[in-house]
């Protein structure tokens, strides 16, 4: 299989941004990649936007984007108050959202979740990725649940194991409140990462997996 890289613009530093619905919905998505481009681009200058969060969950949002973003030169971290659950029905207040981030960054990269998603706030927010960032590279992560809306991803990003162990560590010391959820265990994230490895044929056994309708090359 031939290996793409993220190439990093000649003239500027790698721009990324990471959405999610919920306070846990980046790491669990995407934490491994962001901790590899990070290692990888040192000088990456990060947008990091939580749209959901209340309370306690405010505190956790914000101690693990600390966290996973301890290698990036430039971090803007965003946490909103959107209602939980009640994304569709309050769409328009979050498309305004949206059209605000887009006067603020011009992302190289772009994580946002899975636009077949069984949940809806993560689906909306997919939509909204995708009505706001149309000429970008956009990488739509998955997030394992109940819902069993797992699909078949087409783009893999190769971890080892200390990337893995890593990402599950800061999930389980900062989500405190999302440990009584019995899905929300070291071993069913690392089982995902390790069938992503095994579908990619990674090297080091494990990788996070995505799905990209477009890119240029």
């Amino acid at each position: 299989m031939l290996t793409l890289e993220f190439a990093k613009p000649n003239d500027r530093s790698l721009r990324i941004l990471c959405v999610g619905a919920h306070s846990d919905d980046i790491e669990i998505g995407c934490g491994g990649t962001m901790l590899r481009l990070l290692a990888e681009h040192g000088d990456a200058d990060v947008h990091w936007v939580v749209l959901g969060s209340d309370g306690a969950r405010d505190e956790e949002a914000l101690a693990s984007a600390e966290q996973f973003l301890r290698g990036a030169a430039k971090k803007d971290v965003v946490v909103e108050h959107f209602k939980n659950g009640f994304f569709p029905y309050v769409g328009e207040e979050i498309k305004a959202f949206f059209e605000k981030l887009k006067m603020r960054i011009a992302p190289d990269i772009v994580f946002t979740h899975y636009r077949d998603d069984l949940h809806q706030d993560h689906r909306l927010v997919s939509q909204l990725t995708w009505n706001t960032f149309r000429n970008h590279l956009i990488l739509e992560y998955e997030i394992l649940k109940y819902d069993g809306d797992l699909g078949t991803p087409n783009l893999f990003v190769h971890l080892d194991e200390a990337t893995c162990q890593r990402k599950i560590g800061t999930l389980m010391e900062c989500f405190k409140t999302q440990q009584d959820k019995d899905w929300f265990t070291p071993d069913a994230f690392l089982s995902l990462l390790r069938v992503r490895g095994v579908e990619s044929k990674a090297p080091g056994k494990y990788a996070e997996a995505f799905y990209c309708r477009k890119v240029a090359l």
